[in-house]
This record gives structure tokens, C-alpha cells and sequence, in this order.
């Protein structure tokens, strides 16, 4: 067990993790209504007083990096690229010594008119969310008619030189569980990196099931039903994705079992959501306000401080399987993906 939470530059909790990769959350706000994050009629924003501003968000994102040895910056939502300020965001932390890796998580809509930009900003690679390729099923998940939006964005992505492009897919049951087979090819055929993720319990109207979620195993059983896939002898370290090398590699595909197979012990994670709150995890009923500190007039020293004892603090596990598990009281949007 490590000691208290002192002044040594990173941000370590009890159990010896380290966290090096920031999750920032640029707005709460996002153009879709997939069925598994929120209501068809969307949620209450938050007003815009409540969000950080883009040089509070800077500012907090070279305290991580600067003082506290966050070498990762990824922003996501909501939906980040609705967010005015984004290319000014990302060419001010991309100046930053030591530079940050930096990554975006998006649904893809409008990537292609921003993609260039982004690029020549200093983003390095973008992650896009896609769980069908079937018209009528994307307009049934999301609620909205954009598939050839999403395609489009992924494409100017890869134009852009936003490399890897990674695939985010969520399947479901008696929704779009038939479909692993299919986003693989297509990831192949586009020189796309697949990820399939496990429904987690992130929806606001608290529906998440255990019972309906596809797992793991169902999974890679449903993709060895089309391709040959073998143990990748890469190192995983703190990766959230097992990956596998499809038909011998060098391809390969990656399956995030964070419900069945939780890779905690190694999680190097912080989130900072659009309001200015760190989170210590996902799955954190527990917040930390650097937004009121930093608008009370904390100085740098202070804002690290406060975010090395909101790190101190996680928990051992995200404690899903625990019968006593509350689901997070703000959506995904709210929090950040």
C-alpha cells in the first residue's frame, strides 16, 4: 500500500495505480439519442455558467500534465466536436511540455468538415462510436437518420491522417448482436481498428440489464464464426481492450470486457466532466469540484493537490458485480465516456 497522497508529481491511489490518462468530458450535450445513454427527449443540460471554459479546460488539463504526470489526454462528451472551442482546445494542449498523446471519442457526425483541422491542431487520433452498419437499425439505436454522416466522418478521419481510426461498437441483444461479424470485414476493409465493448450500466433511465448484455465470450464466438483469431503476444498493459489477431495478423480486433472480465487492478485513468468535477472512476458515486477552486482563485499547486487526494481515494474496483452496486446518479453525457 503506498503512502498518503503527498506532493511527488502523480497521481496514485492506495492500491499503487498510477494515472496517466485523462478523460475530459467538453460538453454534456450530444446530436444523438442512442437508446443505451439517454431518453429520446434528451436530458436537462447543464446550464452554461456550469461548464468550464475553454481556458478553464486548458488550464486544468496542464496542471495534469505538467504537475502531475498525465502523458494521455483524451476528450470526449457528450459529443465533443459540438463544442465551438475544440480546435483552439486542442492546439493549446497540444503545446504543452512534456506534449500529451491526445485523442478524441466522437459519434463521427461533422468529423469530416473538422478532421484537418483537428490534425494540423495537434490531435493525434480519434475513436468513433458505431454499432450498426444497417440504415434502419442506426436510425432505430441512435434515433436519428445520420449512418452516412458517421461513415463520412470516418472517413475524413482517416484523410486526415487521425491514425489508427479505432471503431467503438456496443452490441445488444435481440438488437445487433448478429452484427460482430460484419463490423470486423468492414473495419478490415477500411484499415479501421475494431473494439466491441460490453454494455456497461451508464443509461440515465437506469435500465441496463445484466441479462441482455452480450458478453465477452459471445463476442469472440460470434467472430470465430468468420475469421481465425489468436492470442495477440503483445503486452496489454493498461489497454481496457483484449486484443486478438484476426486470420494470423497484422490485423487485429479488440474486445473490452469491462462487466465479465474488469481490468481495474491496472486501470490508469482520471476524468475531469464538462463542470470541472474529477471523477476517480467511472463508476465513481463520488465527485471532486475543481471548478469551485479554481474560480475562488487556487493556484496550481492547490488545484493539483485537490485532484491528488480525489485520485487517492478510488476504489479498488468498479464493484459492478456487487450486489450493493449504485449505478453513477449522472448519465454517461454528463460524465464522459
Amino acid at each position: 500500500m503506498s503512502a498518503a497522497p503527498g506532493t511527488d508529481g502523480v497521481l496514485v491511489d492506495r492500491y499503487g495505480r498510477v494515472a496517466r490518462d485523462l478523460r475530459v468530458s467538453l460538453t454534456d450535450k450530444c446530436n444523438l439519442r442512442c437508446t443505451y445513454c439517454m431518453p429520446a427527449e434528451g436530458l436537462p443540460w447543464l446550464a452554461g455558467p456550469e461548464l468550464l471554459t475553454d481556458e478553464e479546460i486548458v488550464r486544468l488539463v496542464r496542471v495534469a500534465v505538467e504537475r502531475l504526470g498525465v502523458t494521455e489526454v483524451r476528450f470526449t462528451g457528450g459529443e465533443p466536436l459540438i463544442r465551438p472551442g475544440l480546435v483552439g482546445i486542442v492546439t493549446a494542449v497540444a503545446a504543452l511540455q512534456p506534449r500529451p498523446r491526445i485523442s478524441l471519442t466522437t459519434n463521427g457526425i461533422g468529423l469530416d468538415r473538422v478532421a484537418a483541422a483537428l490534425s494540423a491542431a495537434g490531435l493525434d487520433r480519434v475513436n468513433v462510436s458505431l454499432d450498426t452498419l444497417d440504415a434502419d437499425r442506426f436510425t432505430r439505436l441512435t434515433r436519428r437518420p445520420r449512418l452516412d454522416a458517421v461513415l463520412a466522418g470516418l472517413a475524413g478521419a482517416a484523410a486526415a491522417g487521425l491514425r489508427p481510426v479505432k471503431i467503438n461498437s456496443v452490441l445488444m441483444r435481440g438488437v445487433n448482436e448478429d452484427e460482430a461479424p460484419a463490423l470486423l470485414r468492414f473495419a478490415l476493409d477500411h484499415d479501421y481498428q475494431l473494439r466491441i465493448i460490453e454494455q456497461m450500466p451508464l443509461d440515465a433511465q437506469h435500465g441496463w440489464d445484466r441479462s441482455t448484455m452480450v458478453t465477452a465470450e459471445e463476442i469472440l464466438a460470434s467472430l470465430r464464426t468468420t475469421f481465425d483469431l489468436s492470442p495477440d503476444p503483445a503486452e496489454r498493459g493498461a489497454a481496457p481492450a483484449e486484443t486478438w489477431l484476426v486470420d494470423g495478423g497484422p490485423a487485429r480486433v479488440g474486445v473490452i470486457a469491462s462487466v465479465t472480465r474488469p481490468f481495474c487492478g491496472d486501470c490508469d485513468r482520471t476524468r475531469l466532466t464538462a463542470d470541472g468535477q474529477v471523477r476517480a472512476c467511472l463508476f465513481a458515486t463520488e465527485e471532486s469540484d475543481l471548478r469551485a477552486a479554481l474560480r475562488t482563485g487556487a493556484d496550481d499547486d492547490e488545484l493539483a493537490r485537490r485532484w491528488r487526494t480525489a485520485m487517492w481515494g478510488k476504489r479498488a474496483g468498479h464493484g459492478i458485480d456487487d450486489p450493493t452496486f449504485l449505478q453513477p446518479t449522472r448519465p454517461m453525457s454528463a460524465i464522459g465516456g
